[in-house]
């Protein structure tokens, strides 16, 4: 049975804006559904912006009516009379209405709820609203949930990971990578370790290569300006990518508690190998200066394809390629064990044909391709593959991976967000691109991105497209 949350008071920090009204509102409105949240809670949404009450209320649910699940298919009524708004912005030197609300849900709640604070701003704004936090008074106690990326360069993380730690203790942190709420993310490891056929299999004796392959059919219109100062490198793989390596790569933990879980994995992020800049492809699709809030003459890369090595002995000499970019010919998001061709006593065999794929699109997938022999009198072998899709497990309940993480916010488990030592690692891992980066090469919308990202899967291919 679900655990059931304290009272909680929960403020969203950029409630208005785009990331808020695609994914953090309709969230929280999924684990209102499930009934997964406390029993007493509130939600402040903080702006820049004069909002009423009531006016929120008319934004959320115009959210929820674009995004889902909408208003009609749950308890709209009792999760609109819980929301609120404080405007005039949120800074050191000035609070806004945001300490008054706070009081005045805190004092209707009863008692003392657990206030946790959702940054779901641009990373340029954490620092100052980490501070008007501590000002203010409103660090003591609380949860601090931080959006990725947490800094935009090994500098600026080494800066903001001081500041968030003269403010907060690391227990009271939680820096989110959806990617790792997602439900086929958290198989990896289950598979792995509660499967010994998969588990003897796991080292570099039996697998060629990891793909990791995130290619996306949208654009960045709608948030033009934040992905024009990011770019694919900063915003998809020194997280997401980065983050679901870690997961695929790990040594076997002591247990699946929250600190053995996370030193497992940034465990094996300390052995990533710094990226060669030579084994980097990067790209950005046509048309994209002419977005409207894009620089113009933008070098941002909208695309980027790389190899990476994990120097341990578990996987030395095993290519990880990663690979995700904007407007290309499909949506998908699938981590590809690829196995080794034997060798005897069938000679001649097909390459890349004995595959493990988790998708972690949606509910999530795990396919399992192989080679068996065509029934028939003559010795032939073809493909097949088996599928389980993970929504048709048994009592299976599925949370989109934001519901997940919130809702593990509000119980105090950390152990699907990252930790400094991991992200520090993983910075270091993409300084020397970051130092020397290539100049991102063009390529078509609705296609597979540059055809010089083919050659990092040499002698084979992308699964993939290509």
């Amino acid at each position: 049975m679900a655990k059931t949350p304290g009272p909680t008071v929960f403020v969203l920090f950029g409630a208005t804006g785009d990331l808020a009204r695609r994914m953090v509102l309709p969230a929280f409105y999924t684990l209102a559904i499930e009934g997964l949240l406390p029993d007493k809670w509130i939600l402040v949404g903080n702006g820049r912006g004069d909002v009423s009450h009531e006016d929120f209320r008319a934004h959320v649910r115009k959210a929820l009516e674009e995004f889902g699940p909408a208003p009609g298919d749950g308890p709209w009524k009792e999760f609109a009379d819980r929301l609120r708004f404080a405007g005039g912005g949120f800074r050191t030197e000035d609070s806004g209405s945001l300490l008054d609300v706070i009081e005045s849900a805190r004092s209707e709640l009863g008692g003392t709820p657990q206030l946790v604070h959702y940054l779901a701003i641009p990373p340029v704004a954490f620092e100052e609203t980490t501070k008007a936090l501590g000002e203010h008074g409103l660090a003591e106690g609380a949860r601090v949930v931080y959006e990725k990326p947490f800094g935009t360069s090994p500098a600026g993380f080494r800066s903001l990971n001081r500041l968030v730690h003269r403010v907060f203790d690391e227990e009271q942190v939680y820096r989110i990578d959806h990617f790792l709420g997602k439900e086929a993310t958290q198989n990896l490891h289950v598979t792995r370790f509660a499967n010994e056929v998969f588990a003897a299999m796991w080292t570099r004796e039996h697998i060629e290569s990891v793909q990791i392959d995130v290619p996306e059919t949208l654009g960045v219109e709608q948030r033009a300006e934040f992905y024009d100062a990011t770019g694919a490198v900063l915003d998809m793989l020194v997280t997401h990518l980065f983050q679901v390596a870690a997961e695929v790569a790990m040594e076997p933990p002591a247990s699946l508690d929250a600190a053995d879980l996370q030193s497992a994995r940034e465990k094996v992020i300390r052995s990533f190998r710094p990226l060669d800049p030579a084994e980097v492809v990067l790209g950005q699709h046509t048309g994209y200066k002419s977005i409207k809030g894009v620089k113009r003459g933008s070098a941002t890369d909208t695309y980027v394809a790389a190899k990476l090595w994990i120097d341990n002995a578990r996987w030395r000499g095993v290519p990880f390629l990663l690979r995700t970019g904007k407007r290309m010919a499909g949506s998908r998001q699938v981590v590809s064990l690829v196995l080794k061709t034997p060798t005897a006593p069938l000679p001649g065999l097909p390459q890349q044909a004995n595959v493990l794929t988790f998708d972690l699109a949606g509910n999530g997938k795990i396919d399992l391709s192989m080679l068996v022999k065509r029934p028939g009198v003559a010795l032939e072998v073809e493909d097949g593959s088996v599928r389980l899709p993970l929504e048709e497990v048994p009592d299976a309940v599925p949370l989109p991976p934001y519901s997940r993480l919130i809702h593990d916010v509000l119980l105090g488990d950390r152990s699907l967000f990252t930790r400094p030592d991991g992200l520090s690692a993983t910075w270091k891992t993409v300084e020397p691109l970051l130092d020397d980066r290539p100049k991102p090469l063009p390529y078509a919308q609705g296609s597979w991105g540059p055809a010089a990202a083919r050659k990092l899967a040499e002698p084979h291919r992308w699964l993939l497209g290509q």
